[in-house]
This record gives structure tokens, sequence and C-alpha cells, in this order.
């Protein structure tokens, strides 16, 4: 069994930062098998944050690229392509995705883009878990050989930079077997590290338990505030990273939806509204969206000049103590660049009153139906 190395220590705030950037400071030495990535000169301008105990850092606004295998109507491969290409000329070093993402379609399209860019410094979190139905008996070392193989050529790599358990049961993420498997993993070469992605601040807290649990990542935004009750400060005292996963809500914090808003058939938003098709926090962070729209209009109140309502939503989440990276979704470049420099309000925007409004409305509006759930 592999001992993890010492959590990584809290980094202070810069000084005379309004909103701080609650990163953490790196151990000395990366996991054995997984050098430092050299970063290329372009990234610096991005806050960076150790990701736990593996040696490396990602950018403190990262990449989520669910939107670019399916479920949220279609997006050419192209478009795919100069989405990532955007990301990363604005500083993203973090791509997270899963092997269900398009039957693999968004691996597949990393994979391609990163083989045409040696030393190119980005750290990919694929997840796996959901080829079968989350029952139990599926989460076998056999099957987590077959998935982690799967994503290693989707990916073109011998070695998965970090696999997430993609919202696995409880009784998955309580068992010991699964980390025994996991780290065989790890062992093997086959993976390099390995978090645990959930839909519950129970399982969170059950994951950061673990050792070797290098991440987990949450659903986290002005909409679902629980994982600020215990989960990051669990997560700091153990140096585990959080990803902050659905930091817009499905889109609801884009300030662009209305009453009369539909989506596409084949979007979640349209056909698991309540949860038809799996979790319904997935979609619209579980939040009827209705109320939703009523959140969102005194949020946007509350907005400094010039800031709009998903770029402070991402810098406030980012500035949460323990939150290692928040990762948006992207359709086009204009959102991949819009989502990257919201990092650059860290530090230099006051959202005093936009975070009290967060506290506020979410105990008005929001509590009663999301808080006891997740």
């Amino acid at each position: 069994m592999r001992v993890r190395r010492d959590g990584c220590g809290r980094m202070k705030p810069d000084a005379g930062c309004r909103i701080p950037d609650p990163g953490t400071k790196p151990t000395a030495a990366a996991s054995p098998g997984w050098p430092r990535p050299a970063v290329p000169p372009m990234l610096t301008r991005m806050r960076t944050r150790p990701l736990a105990h593996t040696g490396r850092s990602v950018s403190a606004i990262g990449l989520g690229t669910w939107q670019l295998g399916a479920d949220w109507g279609s997006v050419s491969e192209d478009d795919a392509r100069a989405v990532l290409a955007a990301s990363v000329d604005a500083g993203v070093t973090l791509f997270d995705t899963a092997d269900v993402y398009g039957d693999g379609r968004s691996e597949s399209i990393i994979g391609a883009f990163l083989a045409e860019r040696p030393g190119h410094g980005i750290t990919v979190a694929t997840k796996m878990g959901r080829r079968m139905a989350q029952e139990p008996g599926n989460y076998t070392p056999e099957n987590f050989r077959d998935w982690t193989d799967r994503s290693r050529r989707n990916l073109r790599v011998d070695t998965l930079d970090l696999v997430q358990l993609h919202c696995p049961p409880s009784e998955v993420i309580d068992a010991d077997a699964t980390y025994d498997a996991l780290d065989a993993l790890v062992d093997a070469g086959s993976i390099a590290a390995y978090g645990v992605s959930v839909e519950t601040c129970a399982q969170a807290l059950s994951a950061i338990s673990r050792p070797n649990v290098t991440n987990v990542q949450i659903i986290l935004n002005p909409f679902r505030l629980k994982p600020l009750d215990a989960v990051l400060p669990a997560a700091r005292d153990a140096g585990v990273a959080v990803f902050a996963r659905v930091p817009l809500a499905s889109g609801l914090l884009s300030g662009k939806y209305t009453a009369s808003t539909t989506f596409a058939a084949d979007d979640h938003r349209t056909y698991n509204r309540h949860g038809e098709a799996f979790d319904r926090g997935e979609t619209f962070s579980g939040v009827d969206f209705e109320t939703g729209l009523k959140a969102v209009a005194e949020l946007s109140r509350t907005l400094p000049e010039d800031v709009s309502l998903p770029a402070a939503t991402l810098a406030w989440v980012a500035s949460r103590p323990g939150v290692t990276s928040v990762i948006p979704g992207a359709r086009n470049v204009a959102q991949a660049r819009a989502n990257a420099a919201a990092g650059e309000l860290l530090g230099q925007v006051d959202l005093s009153d936009f975070e009290a409004a967060v506290t506020d409305t979410y105990d008005r509006l929001l509590r009663p139906a999301v808080h006891p759930h997740w």
C-alpha cells in the first residue's frame, strides 16, 4: 500500500488582495513516476495552485469538457479544438474530462490536440465508472483496468495524469477494496494519481479520509454552498485538492437565460431537469429553474461596474479557501476566454457586496430545497 506524502500547507493571500487567492504551497517533490511538466512562459500569467501531493500545479481556472462530448447539444470537432486552444492560450493548465463524455469523444479530441503540443504542461483529469450501471459490483479491479486502458488509448498516453471515480455509489467510496484497486493501477504505471468525483458532501468527506486520494470534485457555486461547511476545511487539513464543478449552475449563473429560454432535446437541461436520466443535482445544481432566475436577478444587482455575473461567480468560487481549481465548461472561444479571464479578478476586484448577496440569497431562496440533499 502506498502512503501519501504530507499534505500541502496553506498559501498566504497576496498582500493587499481584495479577493484572496487561497492556494496552497506545493510539496517538495512530485509523486514517483510523475515529473513536474515544463510550463511554457505564456501560461505563467494564470494563477496556479499545487495539485495536492503530486508536485504538479494547475490553473485556478480550468476547463470542464463535458460539452465537447455530448449532452449540451452538438459541438463540432473544430469548435472543440478551438476551445481547447483558446483555453491554453489564456493560461489554463487543467482539462477535466470523462470516458463517457460523448462515449470517449471528449477524451479523444483532447488526446489529439495535446499530441500536437509536446511539453504542453497540461494536466488532464479524466473520470471512470459510468460505462456500466452504477452498482457496487461493477467497480472491480478488472473493470478499472479496462476503463483506464481505454482512456489511455483515447488520450494517447501511457500513464493517465489523474483518474477520478465518476460519482460512484457511496458503498464504493467507502470500501477499502476500491482504493486497493486504484493503488494497484498507480503501482502498474497506468495512472499517476487518483481522486473521486462526488454528488454529496458525505461522499466527499469519506474520500478525503483516504491517504492516497489526490482530489475530490464536487459541485460548488452560489446555489450550492454546503461544501463550505465541512468539505473544504477537511480537504485543506488533509492536503487534498478540490475541483469545483458546475460553477455556473449549468449556465443559470451566466445571466443569459429567461423564463422563455428553451434548450435542445439532446441537452441535459431539457431531459434531466427533474433527474430523469441521472442525479438532478447535476442540472442547474438541483435548483428549480424559475427560482434560479430570481436568485440570478438578485445577485446581478450587486456586481461591481464592468464585472459580469459569470466572471464574478467564477472568481468567488475560486477564492473559497480550499478550492484548487474551478472547472467551467465552454462551447466556444469567447466563453473559454471569458472563463479564464475571470481568474484575473482574484486580488483585483472588491466582491464583498456580491459575496454578501450570495449568502443572503441562498438562505432566503435556495437553502431549504438544496442544502439537505447533497
